[in-house]
This record gives C-alpha cells, structure tokens and sequence, in this order.
C-alpha cells in the first residue's frame, strides 16, 4: 500500500461501514487498482445532474454539496458532506444511477471512488459489511428526503430562526458568528441571496436581530429556545 493510502488508512478504519473489515481487508480494498483516488478543488463539480453514478465514493478530505440549480443559475444547497461521510451508495445499485442533482467540492477534497464490482467483492466476504452499507442507504436516503421536504415546507423566516437556534446553542453567544458569506448562508439555507437580506431587514426593524457583515445579534427571539434574550 502507498504511502499517499496509508495516509487514510486510519481514517478509513473509523468509518462505521468499513468497522467491520480487519486491516488485511482494508488494505486490499485501498491497494486494488479497481479503485481510484482523486483530488478536486474549491468549487469544482463532481458530478452534473444526470451524471452516472457508478461508484460509492469516501470523502477523505474536504466537503461536499448536494446542489439544486435552476436555470437562472440559483442555487439551492440540500446537504453539505465533509470528511468521513459516504456518498453515492444510495444511487450506485439503482436501476436509475443518475445524480438528480449536482454534487460540488466546496473546499480542496479528496474523495476515494469504489466501483460498483469491488463494492459487490465487499458483501460477498463480508456480511456485517454488507448490513452496514445497507443501513448507511437507509439513512442517507432519509436524510435527504427530510432536507427537501424541511426546505419545501418552511417560510424564509423559519429557516432563518431554525439557523440561528442551532447556532445559538452552538456557539453558546446571542451575536451569531457567521462563518460564511451571505450568499453561502443563503444557499445553505435553500433560499436566493436577495429573499435574505430582505427576510433580515423585517426582522431588524422588529426588532428581533441586529446584524453586520460578520455576525448576527439575536435581540428579541423568545421562540428560540433557552436563549433568555
């Protein structure tokens, strides 16, 4: 095994669905010239909508978007995937592979790409392999589902407070430090850039929030939880 695999090997080993393989399974499945090791960069598309998905993919390294983008160029971001996380196994042994939506690097990432055959050479020596990746389905396919019909249902002011109450909790301060652009935060929240800063400038002049171009100050949002603010 080469140096650069090796580098992952430890990474690979704390994936739940690779839990289950012992070192010598591991490293063959990192050494087999079946698969394939790839770097994208900032921004670069993986996968077009209607790409053939013919590999259950690792991300090693980086993150990942699941994007809608309509034709105007809006784009809506369903999930975001960082390291560690599996992609494409839910769509690799569909009778329709095809990505219905458009997969983006949104850092420098690497991801490792396993073919559909070696996947299959898995579950056939490996049975807890097997019920691992079948529950990874499961849950990747809930997730989305969950994403698309939490986006469809929520106004823009819903989304926005759901954002603050989870940063809120997260970072444990009333002033919101935001670790994006507002056009990242606007695609992440599934809405165009313009809707949100219109959405934001009711709520300051209700005097719900106060913000800047680094941060977000919750004022008067009793329905956050625990927020005492």
């Amino acid at each position: 095994m080469g140096i650069v695999l090796s580098h992952y090997f430890e990474a690979m080993a704390q994936i739940p669905i690779f839990s289950s393989l012992e070192k010598d399974e591991l490293k063959h499945l990192l050494s087999s010239p079946q698969r394939e090791l790839k770097e994208y960069g900032k921004g670069q598309i993986i996968y077009l909508k209607y790409d053939k998905c013919n590999t259950m993919d690792i991300i090693l390294e980086g993150k990942i978007a699941i994007q809608s983008i309509d034709e105007n160029g809006n784009i809506l971001t369903i999930k975001i995937f960082s390291n560690r996380d599996v992609i494409g196994a839910n769509l690799v042994f569909s009778g329709r592979n095809e990505y219905p939506m458009t997969v983006t690097s949104l850092t420098r990432s690497t991801i490792l790409h396993l073919p559909k055959q070696l996947v299959l050479e898995i579950c056939k020596g490996n049975e807890l392999f097997m019920n691992s990746l079948l529950k990874e389905i499961s849950n990747k396919t809930l997730i989305l589902t969950d994403k698309i019909n939490e986006i469809i249902m929520k106004s823009i002011r819903q989304r926005i407070v759901d954002f603050l109450d989870y940063e809120f909790h997260q970072q444990g301060n009333k002033t919101i430090r935001l670790r994006t652009t507002k056009k990242e935060l606007a695609e992440r929240l599934g809405i165009q850039r313009a809707s949100l800063s219109r959405e934001l400038s009711k709520m300051k002049r209700n005097g719900l929030i106060d913000y800047d171009v680094k941060s977000i100050t919750i004022k008067n949002m009793p329905f956050i939880k625990n927020s005492n603010v």
